[in-house]
């Protein structure tokens, strides 16, 4: 996990990388579980791959949009004093198997 400050706010940034362990990526189950818990985190959350703008995690058509596959490596981002959690739980999730 990774905490960076912007320098112009006081605000935190947290994040944290997590590998899809789902055999299918992020497809159609696996993103509605993913989005669901993110948006039932408390705090804004984004995702990202390398080389694409982060998107907003609550939503099922932009986590899917992603084109995320098995084994693919994503960064969580969050602000807040919750968000160290609430990262963590989301990465456990996309790290588990969420095809079943």
């Amino acid at each position: 996990m990774s905490t960076a400050a912007r320098p112009d706010e006081e605000t935190v940034v947290h994040s944290r990388t997590a590998v899809v362990a789902s055999s299918v990526g992020l497809h159609a189950r696996p993103a509605a579980v993913f989005a669901k818990a993110a948006a039932a985190a408390g705090v804004p959350v984004t995702l990202a791959v390398a080389g694409r703008d982060p998107i907003d995690a609550r939503s099922v058509l932009q986590v899917m949009t992603l084109g995320v596959e098995h084994g693919q490596e994503v960064t969580l981002s969050a602000e807040g004093d919750d968000a160290p959690a609430v990262l963590a739980d989301l990465a456990g999730l996309l790290e588990s198997d969420l095809d079943a």
